[in-house]
């Protein structure tokens, strides 16, 4: 299949100030992306591309004062396939684990290992290791919190969500990474377009997404607390240890978000109709750093 997908994002700035953007498709997939725009911004300015310590393409340039937009148009092919599973996967030794992946087992900003350990042992300490108890771990997430936009805080950090039951995707991501890591088992936060694809359309459509991705028996696994279950049609954007590492904008100053529009949808006909599936979306302070 084709999926759709892409953004038109407005900030406004009071003077010139730097910004990097985690908008680009994960070097995973670009062999996947069929056509494409440039990256456009109005008013034109120079940008620059990098990868930053986790693989991930930012792209950076300075915002001009007042009203600066960003424009991005794909066309992707995808397998249509859902999410892998692997129930017989198994944990990885600590001792055995690859020296890249070992960085995923400690706390960091949102994570804080430290405050849930006792209780990731008590949970889950007696079940079987390997699938079945990062599946418990996220039945576990999943169940706990309530989700809702209005929920949505950046400072919110796992074991805040854990004791508040409430949040957004990247607080479902961000408990279950934790309670992962608390266990043992690599975690790492992932970002990215997920469209309501072979789903019921949701009023409130998930395009722009948090999930997790675990360490199990030599390779990453998807897994997605806020909706468990399966689902076709991913494209990552960006992997990190949490939400500090992959803000779809940082900006070096002040600036006010005036427009967020993002699109992910299975295409039909020609590749290049104009997007019908926009949605002008609402987005926390969470997702522009």
């Amino acid at each position: 299949m084709l999926i759709r997908l892409g953004y038109e994002i407005a900030i406004e700035c009071t003077n010139a100030t730097p910004v990097i953007s985690l908008l680009e498709i994960h070097r995973d997939r670009q062999a996947d992306i069929k056509r494409q725009t440039r990256v456009l911004t109005s008013p034109s300015v120079p940008s620059k591309v990098y990868h930053d310590l986790f693989g991930n393409a930012c792209r950076r340039f300075v915002a001009p004062a007042g009203n600066f937009r960003i424009l991005y148009d794909a066309a992707v092919e995808d397998s249509g396939e859902a999410d892998a599973v692997n129930t017989l996967a198994r944990e990885v030794p600590v001792a055995e684990l690859p020296d890249d992946v070992l960085g995923y087992l400690l706390g960091s900003r949102y994570c804080e290992t430290d405050h849930l350990s006792g209780l990731a042992w008590q949970l889950f300490g007696h079940l079987p290791s390997g699938w079945a108890r990062v599946q418990a771990i996220v039945d576990y997430v999943h169940n706990r919190l309530s989700f809702g936009y209005g929920y949505a805080r950046p400072t919110r950090t796992a074991a805040q969500a854990n004791e508040e039951r409430v949040g957004v995707c990247r607080d479902f991501a961000h408990l279950a990474i934790t309670l992962c890591r608390c266990m043992n088992i690599p975690a790492r936060y992932v970002n990215g377009y997920l469209g309501d694809i072979g789903v019921p359309v949701d009023p409130a459509p998930m395009d722009f997404s948090a999930w997790m991705e675990v360490y199990l028996d030599g390779k990453w696994y998807t897994f997605d607390p806020r909706h468990n279950t399966p689902r076709i049609g991913r494209v990552v954007i960006a992997r990190g240890r949490d939400a500090t590492d992959v803000p779809l904008l940082h900006s070096f100053g002040p600036h006010r978000l005036s427009l967020f529009k993002v699109w992910t949808y299975e295409q039909e006909g020609k590749l290049f109709n104009p997007p019908h599936h926009g949605v002008n979306k609402t987005v926390s302070a969470h997702m522009l750093a």
